[in-house]
């Protein structure tokens, strides 16, 4: 699970040879969930302050988060992505 990004505690990963929809995942102490890269669909369950905070940086890093799930699809290493400041 290569981590892409970690910001306030929330570590932000993805997974090699992961399913469609392109998605990302996100761990905050015990919760889980993934977040979908297109349209912010997310499951699991997360804390909604944290949750929020993951949805800002996700409107501010979208294109990032596309260009790492193709990189995914052909087994290349993926990029950090900025945390949220």
């Amino acid at each position: 699970m290569p981590e892409i990004s970690r910001f306030y505690g929330i570590v932000v990963f993805m997974n090699f040879n992961d399913h469609h929809p392109p998605h990302f995942h996100v761990r905050y102490g015990g919760y889980k969930a993934s977040i979908s890269i297109k349209d912010g669909i997310v499951t699991g369950s997360f804390p909604k302050r944290a949750l929020k905070l993951v949805f800002e940086w996700h409107e501010l890093h979208k294109i990032e988060l596309e260009a790492n799930w193709e990189k995914i699809e052909n087994q290349k290493p993926l990029d950090k992505i900025e945390p949220l400041k």
